[in-house]
């Protein structure tokens, strides 16, 4: 196959990707699977994810990207740690995972208090291109 016609396939097979992912957008945890935050082109696909306050939420985390990314989710202050951190891989606390290039990882969280907590990759540059999303959780 020449370079033309190689660009061409895989032109189309992200095209299709794209179509059945989607781009951006909202989810919603609901029933007993779990809520996926699917990572594409180094963004988070689902921008807002709506969780209840109070129970646990099972986050199915896939990157269909060849490159590793990290989700991690909470306040302005484990943000800042991460920004200035260097930790290189995460795999202790739930609300701190990385994920392999071209793999899934399930975490299960809760939070008790309703609010928008920031969930964010803070590998050299991925925040400054905009991965970054929130986590929504309300009242039942």
């Amino acid at each position: 196959m020449n370079a033309v016609k190689r660009v061409v396939v895989i032109a189309i097979a992200v095209a299709a990707v794209v179509l059945m992912t989607g781009c951006g957008g909202h989810g919603e945890a609901s029933g007993n699977s779990p809520t996926t935050i699917s990572i594409h082109f180094s963004h988070f696909q689902q921008d807002v994810v709506t969780v209840p306050a109070g129970t646990p939420v099972s986050i199915l985390l896939r990157n269909d990207d060849p490159i590793d990314h990290e989700w991690i989710l909470g306040t302005e202050e484990v943000h800042e740690r991460h920004r200035n951190g260097t930790e290189p891989f995460h795999n202790q606390i739930p609300t701190e995972v990385t994920i392999p290039a071209l793999t899934s990882k399930t975490t299960l969280v809760r939070f008790d208090t309703p609010g928008d907590y920031p969930f964010i990759c803070h590998l050299p540059g991925h925040e400054a291109y905009g991965m970054k999303g929130i986590l929504r959780v309300v009242a039942q």
